[in-house]
């Protein structure tokens, strides 16, 4: 049998010591290249990178961490990986975090309290400079632990009127009524919110949602599911819609996931859109511009949001303090062509 083929001959990894040995020089040379590379003479430099790549050196970052007392490194509590919405909000953050030289550890906890408290404990223990999150409700024994831990903390998405540390977000409720109110001027009255998986930011959208229809002296009527987003989903939700409203002219969807289906599934039963049925979801993703007519939607500054918050969370780091903890990122409306238009509605 070949040496390192069973478990107990695996291979031991390569020290600072193997590299010096390799390269012929002092490990206190390779400490000093792997803390600022231009310390060394060039010739150096390039030998113990070769080095490097060829034992597959890996540097070990637990001395500087024990000497300065930081990780740089920071965590990032995500609901969902597959999620496009947090992907773009991944963007925003690397984009200023990489050239910065920290590192994201990420934890996905699928909108979960328990499973998030559970991943911010595993984080924690990395000694992490600081943590992004995703939600702005916690368990007690979370905020606990962020107490204890002392780092700073971002919390994304939503406008918290009291966070933890600091919070970057958007009004997801005055989002929801801008959207529901430009239905309306489209002439639709009978409008549907359609929601999944009922977390936090979809119950803002619904209320939002009921505030528009209650304002205009509309009935709201809302179709729920806990099940998670889907297309298939939208259309289930669409014929829930139709047959809890005979007179149904609109839906206003929690994401464009939901939407979307919607649309398709409106149109499959021969119903023109936006004629018969306006079509409108959130989060404006690539998927409702491909859709004829294209899809309506709430523009969530998802990248700007992630950019913002991991310069805010960088900026803590440092020491500096900010007297408006909350930043609103805002939104816009894409109203593409699943609204029709006062016009359209008179001709109809």
């Amino acid at each position: 049998m070949a040496k390192g083929s069973s478990s107990g001959d695996r291979p031991r990894r390569p020290t600072l010591q193997d590299v010096a040995d390799r390269v012929g020089t002092s490990k206190m040379t390779i400490s000093r290249y792997l803390r600022d590379p231009q310390q060394v003479a060039e010739a150096t430099r390039e030998q113990i990178a070769a080095v490097m790549a060829e034992l597959g050196y890996i540097p070990s970052r637990v001395p500087d961490m024990l000497a300065n007392a930081k990780s740089r490194a920071i965590g990032v509590l995500l609901p969902s990986m597959s999620n496009q919405v947090f992907a773009s909000v991944v963007r925003g953050i690397e984009s200023i975090t990489q050239p910065a030289g920290y590192h994201c550890l990420y934890a996905h906890y699928g909108y979960d309290a328990l499973r998030e408290e559970e991943q911010i404990r595993q984080l924690l223990s990395f000694h992490i400079d600081g943590l992004i999150l995703s939600e702005t409700v916690h368990t007690d024994t979370t905020l606990r632990m962020l107490d204890v831990a002392g780092i700073p903390v971002v919390e994304v998405m939503e406008l918290p009127a009291r966070p933890i540390d600091q919070a970057v977000g958007m009004d997801h409720e005055a989002a929801a009524t801008a959207m529901v109110n430009a239905m309306l001027t489209c002439g639709k009255r009978h409008i549907a919110y359609l929601a999944a998986r009922l977390d936090r930011r979809t119950l803002l959208r619904e209320a939002g949602y009921r505030a528009a229809m209650t304002a205009a002296g509309l009935v709201p009527c809302v179709i729920a599911s806990e099940a998670s987003s889907s297309f298939s989903l939208g259309g289930e939700l669409l014929q829930q819609a139709r047959q809890a409203l005979s007179d149904l002219d609109g839906v206003f969807c929690t994401n464009d996931d939901i939407a979307a289906g919607a649309l398709l599934a409106a149109q499959a039963h021969g119903l023109r859109v936006p004629e018969d049925l306006a079509v409108a979801g959130s989060n404006a993703l690539d998927i409702g511009r491909a859709l004829s007519p294209q899809l309506a939607s709430i523009v969530t500054p998802r990248e700007q949001i992630g950019r913002l918050a991991a310069e805010r969370l960088l900026a803590r780091i440092n020491g500096e303090h900010f007297a408006t903890p909350v930043i609103d990122a805002g939104f816009t409306l894409f109203h593409g062509g699943s609204l029709g238009t006062a016009s359209q509605q008179e001709n109809t």
